[in-house]
């Protein structure tokens, strides 16, 4: 019997869609974007419904994928909490002014004793400065545009407040994949710059 992988990976689709491996397990994050939905998933998570976040038919599916909506993930007016495989998923607080609170989510994948946060589409939340530090987040995924959600400057002061180890910029401009020049002005504490069609592995 071959012992299950255990290493995490991220596969940034461009603008908000993410594709994560965490050993054998394939989870997408707000599918619209991009390529790469060819490796099929044991769950789809959907942060809000908005088109460009929620284009599940795109990822191709293993068999009994689990479907998560911000719906689901927000039943009765409750942060709930998933697994997938040996993946945990925690949905949190997601809002601004284009994306009511009661609608809209974020999530917390955890794996293997590392931790990511996947913003959805957001502006500063309380539960950046309440929650979210206490987690030891490894990880911090953050909308950066500055037209539906905060701008590069305040996604920075959000990381810094956040403390994950790595933060990386996306959703920098709508209407398109990545805008590098914008992502650059992103100036936090351990910024990391991921591209369309790019990987980021975690140590």
């Amino acid at each position: 019997m071959s012992e299950a992988r255990t290493d995490i990976s991220i596969y940034y689709q461009g603008h908000g869609s993410l594709r994560f491996s965490f050993g054998d397990t394939v989870i997408y994050v707000d599918p619209y974007a991009g390529g790469g939905y060819d490796v099929p998933a044991d769950a789809v998570l959907v942060t809000h419904e908005h088109f460009d976040h929620n284009a599940v038919d795109l990822p191709a599916k293993k068999p009994g994928c689990r479907v998560i909506r911000s719906a689901d993930a927000l039943a009765g007016g409750v942060y709930n909490s998933f697994s997938v495989g040996d993946v945990g998923i925690l949905s949190v607080p997601a809002c601004n002014r284009n994306h009511p609170i009661n609608e809209c989510v974020g999530y917390v994948l955890s794996f293997g004793g590392k931790k990511i946060y996947c913003a959805g589409d957001t502006s500063y939340t309380d539960f950046m400065s309440d929650g979210l530090p206490g987690m030891s987040l490894d990880v911090a995924l953050l909308p950066t545009d500055g037209v539906y959600n905060m701008d590069v400057s305040e996604a920075a002061r959000c990381a810094g407040i956040i403390g994950a180890k790595v933060s990386i910029p996306i959703h920098t401009k709508p209407g398109s994949l990545y805008d590098e020049a914008y992502a650059a002005r992103f100036d936090a504490p351990g910024a990391f710059y991921l591209k369309p069609g790019e990987t980021y592995r975690l140590k």
